[in-house]
């Protein structure tokens, strides 16, 4: 067994092995006896993991690489090459191992459930507007409505399904300084500023319910349900070359524009619900880096 782990080099030899060799052989040889996997098995995911972080700019060093936080890093961002069913599998790899290297113990959230099908994917500047002409062009004003009001609280708000079924008219208030928040109930109770673009729409369906405690999403309807949102859009009309409206697709679009506006991190937490960066993981692929040249600016940092 330590011949093997001896004699390991991952495919196509990249330079920077000789970098992490050594400390990718001794996490496995001390985790190997404490897992259920094979050295050989174990080798060839710590050494990607490895060869990621050195990319990364880290130093070789087990409990860097091993961190919660990294782990997931390298999960969403390092592994677009492999399909969702194999990053679980390396995900599986690296948690026994940091369990064996670095104590059970993790306080930093849960991970991220990995998908085949991804329904995180932000829309485009042009699917937005095919959807919001999509909305605009429903049979019916009812359906014109729904569909413009979940558009503004999705892209406008980052709200998710749970958090528009039980959403009332009250909870949603435009200050004097034109601000439009919105109270969100349940699990992850907090209070949202509305991007500008869709305060005016926001604020003007919350004003046709003045006075009243009714709710914002299908006033109408009394019998609320989980599949609330699914049953509205299935009476929705298709067209051609739209998306279909999904709520997590907005509000990772919502995200995205919030990271790449350079907002603070504990912001974007707060406004999104989140107890956890690992909320935002599966949001980074789709985030704009940063060129080499401004990544070395804003590292350096200002003078």
């Amino acid at each position: 067994m330590s011949a093997r782990i001896d004699s390991y080099v991952p495919a196509g030899a990249p330079p920077a092995w000789e970098r992490v060799a050594a400390e990718v052989r001794r996490v496995v040889t001390v985790a190997e006896p404490l897992t259920p996997y094979r050295a050989g098995e174990l080798m060839s995911v710590l050494a990607r993991l490895a060869l990621f972080a050195d990319g990364q700019g880290c130093r070789a060093d087990a409990q860097v690489w091993l961190s919660r936080e990294f782990i997931e890093r390298f999960i969403t961002v390092g592994c677009t090459d492999v399909s969702a069913a194999t990053r679980g599998n390396y995900r599986s790899k690296l948690l026994r191992l940091r369990e064996a290297v670095c104590g059970p113990d993790c306080r930093s959230g849960k991970p991220v459930k990995l998908s085949a099908s991804d329904t995180s994917k932000p829309y485009t500047p042009a699917e937005m507007t095919t959807l919001w002409t999509w909305a605009q062009g429903q049979p019916t004003e009812e359906l014109r409505r729904g569909c413009t009001l979940l558009l503004a609280l999705g892209r406008g708000c980052g709200l998710d399904s749970p958090e528009v079924i039980p959403l009332r008219a009250h909870d949603v208030r435009r200050h004097d300084n034109g601000a439009v928040v919105v109270t969100v109930r349940g699990r992850r109770e907090r209070l949202v500023v509305c991007r500008r673009p869709w305060e005016r729409v926001l604020a003007e369906e919350a004003a046709r319910f003045r006075g009243q405690a009714a709710h914002l999403f299908r006033p109408g309807l009394h019998a609320r349900a989980k599949n609330t949102i699914t049953g509205f859009l299935a009476r929705t009309h298709d067209a051609p070359g739209t998306p279909a409206l999904k709520m997590s697709r907005l509000r990772t679009s919502w995200l995205v524009e919030l990271i790449e506006g350079n907002l603070p991190l504990p912001v974007i937490v707060a406004a999104a619900g989140v107890d956890t960066l690992h909320g935002l993981s599966r949001v980074l692929p789709y985030v704009k880096g940063a060129s080499t040249d401004r990544a070395a600016e804003l590292l350096r940092g200002k003078p």
